[in-house]
Formats: C-alpha cells, structure tokens, sequence
C-alpha cells in the first residue's frame, strides 16, 4: 500500500526544547488521521514541517510513496499539501478576496476568485463576505477565511490545525460534512484538535504525542475522551469543583445600551441589558460576527465612546478608556493572541509589563519584578516555556494562551472579561484555566466568559446569555438552559414574551 504521507524518523530540536524526536506518522488516502497532545507536545511544529514552514533536523518524508523535500510552503502545495494554521496567515489591510487572490497561480483574476469563494462557502455553510476587509473580521470569521482558502486548493493533503477552536456548533457539522466529502474523494486528512469528542465522531485513526515522541496509535473511536485524555497528558484528568456560587452585589451593568460599530462592516449593538454581580461568572454565548467584538470593545473601553443610548457603569463609576477602566480594576483576555494579547517579538516579562503598568515607577521599569512575575506565571499555570526572556511568538498556541490568562488573573481583578479563554489550549491546561476561573469567582470576582464553546459555558457559568445580531437575550441560571435551547437563541429565535418573563424575574432576584 502506496501511504499518501510517510513521515519517519522526524526530528526538530529549537534552543532549550526538542519538539520533534524521532517522529513516525503515517497517514492513508482518503483517511482521516488526528494528531493529539498537550500543548507543546510538537503538533504544531510537526504539521509546518509536513507543510514545508519549518524544516526537520533528522528524518525523511514520503508523498505517494515517493521521498520529498519540502522547502517551503510553495513547494507544499505544489504537491497538493494545504494547511489551515491555529495562528492565521492573512494579510490585515486588504479584503477576504484580495488575501485568497493572494494565494492563487499567476493569472487568476480577483473577479474569478470571489466568485469562487462565494460559491465554496455557500456549498459548505461557511458564512463568509469576500468583500469585507479583513481587519474588520472576528477570529471565527478570519477561521472560515483560512478553510475556505485551503479548499479553494483542492487538495490530496490537507493540515487542518485546531479548525473548530472558535467556531459554532452548527459550524462545526456543516464543517464536518465537508471533510467526509473530502476523505471520500480520496483526500488525506491531518487534524489537530484538543476536542476529544470531535477526534472519536470523525477520525478514523489517531496519533498520540506526548514530549515530541509518539506514544500510542490507536483508533479513537474506540476509547473514551478519559482514556484519551490518559494518553495525552500520562494521567487522570481532574475536573475541577463547581461549587454553588453566593454572588454579591452588581459590578458590571449595562441598560438599554445602543451603540454602533466602530467599523462599517461591523455589528450594531442594540439595546443591550446585562447585570453582572460579584462572585458569578456570567457566559455570552454566540457565533462570532454578531458584535462580540463590539461588547468586549465596549467593555474593555478599547471603544471610549459613550454609548448612543443607555448606560453602562463599571464599580458604579463609568470610566472610559482601557487605562482608567483596568484602574478601576477590570482586567480583559482578548479574543486574539498575537498582536492584541500579546506582542509577538516581546519576551514575556516585556509582555507581563503590558497590562501590569505598576511596575513602571516615576518613568523607570523594575525588570527584575517583571521577571519574577512572568515566572510565577508561567510556573503558576504550567506554561511551557524557555523562561521569562522567552519571546512570545515562540510559544505554542496553547501555551501562550495560558500565560496570557494567568497574566490578567494575578493582577488580581474585581471584574474579569474574557473572549475564548480556552482556544486551541488542551484538555489539561483547560481544566486549569477553567479551576482558576472558578476560585477567582469564589474570592468575590465577577466575571464575563464570551465564548463559542457552549461545553465550556455549561461547564462553568453561572448564568447564560446569548448574543445575536447585536441583541443579547435575557440571562438564565445555567441549570435552566441546555444546548437545544442556546442553539436556537443563537439564531435569535428567543421569544419576546418569554424573554419578558425571565427578565422580570432576574431583575427581581438581582434587586433581592
């Protein structure tokens, strides 16, 4: 049998860290193969190696049978190799169409390219205008952008890198019926995800890394997410303790909030009601594009307009802009890692500085303080990195994200907002985001998860809403909602007199 990917051997060592030691994966046509691991196991690195972005030290690579050298990512889809990074690859200052043009052999004409786009992403349910400039869109819509592009390919190989981390349920089985198609056509398939769910409903074998070495091969429908998760991380995963929250008075508040985006492209807000009290954790659910971006600009006071209408008060106060807001104690997790939460070329005691201002005193940086504090970051919250002096952009997905949510919660907030706390992180490091939210809330923090993942939102809110069109629906106890019910409140579908109901009562049990 001819694999259409023979990996062997493969090696790939950076200072200080050995992410790939001695690799063998091999993957059929038209086969559907999960790679699985903790955040810096050496998914990432292997798949860029796979897709000509970084070269191995040690090893060899077969393609229908046949060894080749993949320099560079031209030479990848040469070969019909496409990838879909976990860290985008688009260009900010041109339009959806313009970064797929891009892409596209010499000759191709723009007018051609949007068309196909708009065809690709009407067939496979991925919501996408490829007239919109980049920069105005979501992560989850910069997502649809990503496959869309590698489809546009029509690949033998595709390197599908945490594809679903921030897209909606629905998205993610129309997503899936793609992929079928696909691997029925006789395309490989290369999938990294830490959903456990989704690797047992769709792969057909599964590759496990632990360290940069393979420990286990296995069918993953065979096991449960527990023995999975076994194999990934060496041992049982603990989930953390929900206790009953006692939630005090309220510390975040929006009334009949109106306000227009920023960007004409963008999401109005339209008279949003929102009511957050110490000691709860409140999630907003939603598929990305219908003015997330708009609330966390809102609430960060990275947008310092007062609202058009309505009132929004933070500690009773309302302080505009981001530094008079994280003043008042607010501290917010951005949506996106690189560039927002973090800068790339900074080290991550530089990057510690960001949103910890005070240890700047009377113009003069104490870099021996912001040095400790990234290192009780990173060892707090099990990041794995080569130490504070570590740039950030050497960091794994996962793993940046850790130190950027540990970062805001040492600084000890009394309101905390974050946008997809656990992207692309794994079910162990997840687990821990996930705990520390939970004792942040029992010490008194109020706190705002924006979130396309309603397992996450089910596993640790204490409340529930949805954002849609600009509209957030009337809060519920997380012991009234489910799935179906979100579900359909994602498309708007809540009903005016029952919303009316539930919003009467909250407002009575917020006054009690």
């Amino acid at each position: 049998m001819a694999w259409r990917l023979d990996l062997q051997g493969i090696g790939k060592r950076y200072p200080g860290v050995v992410a790939n030691d001695g690799v063998d994966l091999r993957v059929a046509p038209g086969a559907i193969h999960a790679v699985l691991g903790e955040n810096g196991a050496g998914k990432s690195t292997l798949m860029k190696i796979i897709y000509g972005a970084e070269q191995a030290d040690s090893g060899r690579m077969l393609f229908d049978g046949v060894e080749v050298s993949v320099p560079n990512p031209h030479a990848a889809r040469e070969l019909g190799i496409a990838m879909v990074f976990q860290h985008f690859s688009l260009f900010e200052s041109v339009s959806v169409a313009e970064n797929i043009w891009l892409g596209q052999p010499r000759g191709a004409r723009l007018a051609e390219v949007t068309a196909r786009i708009e065809r690709v992403a009407a067939d496979y349910g991925l919501d996408v205008d490829p007239r919109r400039p980049l920069h105005a869109l979501s992560v989850g819509e910069r997502q649809r952008v990503e496959i869309i592009r590698a489809l546009l390919t029509e690949p033998r190989l595709l390197i599908l890198d945490e594809p679903t981390s921030v897209l909606a349920p629905q998205a993610v089985g129309r997503l899936f019926e793609t992929l079928r198609q696909l691997a029925a056509g006789g395309c490989s398939i290369l999938y990294i995800s830490h959903k456990l769910d989704e690797v047992r409903a769709l792969c057909h074998s599964c590759t496990v890394l632990r360290a940069g070495r393979v420990v286990a091969e296995v069918d993953p429908a065979q096991h449960d997410n527990a023995s999975l998760s076994r194999l990934m991380i060496g041992a049982d995963l603990e989930p953390p303790e929900h206790r009953t929250a006692h939630p005090g008075a309220v510390v975040l508040e929006l009334a009949d909030v109106h306000q227009t985006s920023a960007d004409p492209h963008g999401v109005a807000l339209r008279g949003v009601d929102l009511a957050v009290r110490a000691g709860e954790i409140v999630g907003i659910a939603g598929v990305s594009g219908n003015g997330q971006q708009e609330l966390l600009a809102l609430l960060s006071g990275e947008d310092a307009r007062p609202p058009r209408s309505g009132r929004l008060q933070l500690l009773g106060a309302t302080p505009r802009g981001v530094a008079a807001r994280r003043a008042a104690g607010l501290r917010v997790v951005p949506e996106e890692r690189l560039g927002r939460g973090a800068v790339p070329e900074m080290d991550l005691a530089a990057n510690a500085l960001l949103t910890h201002a005070a240890q700047a005193r009377a113009g003069w940086l104490d870099w021996r303080a912001l040095r400790a504090r990234a290192e009780d970051i990173i060892a707090r919250f099990g990041v794995r990195a080569a130490g504070a002096r570590a740039p950030a952009r050497s960091l794994s997905g996962g793993n940046l994200q850790k130190f950027i949510v540990g970062r805001e919660i040492v600084g000890a907030p009394r309101v905390l907002v974050l946008a997809q706390p656990t992207w692309g992180v794994d079910v162990g490091a997840a687990a821990q985001i996930h705990a520390e939210l939970l004792a942040l809330r029992d010490a008194g923090c109020a706190i705002v998860v924006i979130s396309e993942e309603l397992d996450e939102l089910f596993e640790i809110c204490d409340r529930i809403a949805v954002l849609a069109r600009g509209r957030l629906s009337p809060l519920l106890p997380i012991a009234e909602a489910d799935s179906a019910r979100i579900g359909a409140w994602m498309s708007g579908l809540w009903d005016e007199a029952g919303a009316l109901a539930v919003s009467g009562g909250e407002a009575a049990h917020v006054a009690a």
